[in-house]
C-alpha cells in the first residue's frame, strides 16, 4: 500500500502505541485518544481516502457483530438489581449467620461480591453496591480500614470476570473465542480467586483478631436461628432465578449469550415487580443508564476497532509479532511478555481499549505459539482482574473511594494498601491456571452447544 510519508513500520508502530501513552495522560477521554491517533497517523501515511475507507468500513463491521447486542442486555439487567434491594437483602442475611466469626463480615462481603458478579456483569455497580451496603458496618464494627476497603474492591472486581461479564461479551468477538464458552471458562477462575479472598481474610483475621472482631454473642442472640434461615433462603432464592435463566440457558444449550442476557433481563423485571420496585423512575432510570454504558462501551469499540485496522494496515502487527518472537524462551517466554504488555498497559488505559488494541494482535501470535484460544484469552481476562486494581487507573479503586461515606475516614492510602494481597492473590490464581488449564477448559467442553 502506498504511502504518503515514507515510515518504516516501526516509526509507524512507535507513533501509534506511543501517542495513546502520552495521551492519556492528558486527561482526555480514553475514546477520543485512540481514534485521533489514528485518524492523524492514517492522514499522515495513506492519506484522506483511504484512511476514511479504513474507519468506516471497520465500524460498520462493528455494528453488524451481533454478540454487541449483550452489552445493552446485560447493562439493563445490572441496573434493574442495582436498584431491587435484592442485594441489601442478601447482605443483610449471611451478616446474620456469620457476623460471629472473625473477619465474619468481610466473609460475607465476597460472598456477596461474587454472587453479584454472577448477576451483574460490570464492576462499578458491584463495587458500588458493596461499600454502600458493607462499607459503613465493617469500619463501625472496628474492622481495618485497609482490610474493609481491599476487600471491597477485590470481591466487586469480580463483577467483571464471573459471567455474565460485558468485558467476556467484548472479548470473545474480537479474539474468535465463544462467548459462551468463554462464559463457562470464567466460572471456576472466579470461585478460586473468591476461595482465595475468603481464606485470607479468615486466616488473617484469626492470627489477629483486631483486624477483623467478630459481633458480640449477646447482639447475635436477639434472632432466632429459624428466622434466620428463612430470612437467608429468601434472599438467595431471587440470585438463583438469574444466574439460573443467564448461565443455565447457555451451559444446557438452550440459548447463545445474547439471548440469554434477554432471558435475564426478563427475569430481573420480574424480581423487580415482586419487590415493588418497578416504576417509572426505575424504567427512567434503567434507560438513561443503558444508553450511557452502552454508547461509552461501543464508542471506545468503534474507535479502537478502527484504530486496529490503521495499526494493521501500516505493518505494526509484523512488527509487534517480531518483537514478541524474539523474547528469549520460546513460547513461554514470548506468552509471559504478552501477560507482562497486558499488566502495564492495564495500569493506563481502560479494559475496554486494551481488549480491542491488544486482542487482534495478540490472539494470532498466541494461536500460533501453540495455545489454546480459549486458555490464552480466559489468562488475559484474569490478569486485567490486577488492572482494576493498580494505580494510577484503577477504576475499583477510584468507584470505591467515591462512594464511602465521607464519615468513615477512609483514605486512598486504605485502599491501595488493602488490595495489595489480593493482587498477589491473582498472580496466583494466574500461576494455578498455567500449572492447570483444566480450570478454564474442563467446563467449557461439558458445554451443551456452542
Amino acid at each position: 500500500m502506498n504511502q504518503l510519508i515514507e515510515l518504516s513500520a516501526e516509526v509507524v508502530t512507535f507513533l501509534m502505541l506511543g501517542g495513546i501513552l502520552a495521551l492519556v495522560f492528558t486527561g482526555f477521554p480514553i475514546a477520543f485518544v485512540i481514534g485521533s491517533v489514528a485518524f492523524i497517523v492514517g492522514i499522515l501515511i495513506f492519506g484522506p481516502d483511504i484512511t476514511f475507507h479504513i474507519i468506516y468500513s471497520r465500524l460498520y463491521e462493528l455494528t453488524l457483530n451481533y454478540p454487541y447486542l449483550a452489552v445493552p442486555l446485560f447493562t439493563f439487567m445490572g441496573v434493574i438489581l442495582q436498584r431491587s434491594g435484592i442485594a441489601e437483602e442478601l447482605y443483610d442475611a449471611l451478616y446474620e449467620w456469620l457476623s460471629g466469626f472473625k473477619g465474619g463480615l468481610a466473609v460475607v462481603t465476597v460472598i456477596v461480591g461474587t454472587i453479584l458478579a454472577a448477576c451483574l456483569g460490570t464492576i462499578t455497580a458491584s463495587v458500588t453496591i458493596l461499600t454502600l451496603i458493607a462499607m459503613a458496618p465493617m469500619v463501625k464494627r472496628g474492622y481495618d480500614k485497609s482490610l474493609a476497603s481491599g476487600t471491597i474492591v477485590a470481591a466487586g472486581t469480580l463483577g467483571i470476570l464471573i459471567p455474565p461479564s460485558i468485558m467476556l461479551v467484548v472479548y470473545g468477538p474480537q479474539a474468535g473465542v465463544s462467548v459462551g464458552k468463554m462464559f463457562m471458562g470464567a466460572i471456576f477462575p472466579g470461585l478460586i480467586l473468591s476461595g482465595f479472598y475468603i481464606t485470607y481474610i479468615t486466616v488473617r483475621c484469626y492470627l489477629n483478631p483486631k483486624l477483623g472482631p467478630p459481633i458480640p454473642e449477646e447482639e447475635r442472640a436477639k434472632i432466632s436461628s429459624i428466622k434466620k434461615l428463612i430470612k437467608l433462603l429468601k434472599a438467595v432464592a431471587p440470585t438463583l432465578l438469574i444466574i439460573l435463566a443467564v448461565l443455565g440457558t447457555i451451559y444446557t444449550g438452550i440459548a447463545p449469550p445474547t439471548e440469554a442476557a434477554a432471558m435475564g433481563s426478563f427475569a430481573v423485571v420480574i424480581l423487580a415487580i415482586v419487590y415493588r420496585k418497578f416504576n417509572w423512575d426505575l424504567i427512567k432510570h434503567s434507560a438513561i443508564e443503558v444508553l450511557r454504558v452502552s454508547a461509552f462501551v461501543l464508542l471506545i469499540a468503534g474507535l479502537s476497532y478502527a484504530f486496529v485496522g490503521i495499526f494493521m494496515s501500516a505493518g505494526c502487527g509484523e512488527v509487534v509479532t517480531n518483537l514478541i518472537m524474539a523474547v528469549p524462551g520460546g513460547r513461554w517466554g514470548a506468552f509471559f511478555m504478552v501477560m507482562l504488555i497486558v499488566f502495564i498497559l492495564g495500569m493506563f488505559i481502560e479494559w475496554i481499549g486494551i481488549v480491542f488494541i491488544i486482542v487482534p494482535v495478540f490472539s494470532p501470535i498466541l494461536k500460533n505459539l501453540g495455545f489454546d484460544p480459549l486458555w490464552a484469552a480466559m489468562m488475559i481476562c484474569i490478569n486485567l482482574q490486577m488492572a482494576f486494581q493498580t494505580p494510577p487507573m484503577a477504576m475499583s479503586i477510584f468507584v470505591c473511594r467515591g462512594t464511602a461515606p465521607p464519615e468513615l475516614g477512609v483514605t486512598m492510602k486504605d485502599i491501595i494498601k488493602g488490595v495489595i494481597p489480593f493482587i498477589i492473590m491473582i498472580m496466583i490464581c494466574l500461576i494455578l491456571c498455567i500449572l492447570f488449564p483444566q480450570i478454564i477448559t474442563w467446563l467449557p467442553a461439558k458445554m451443551i452447544g456452542p
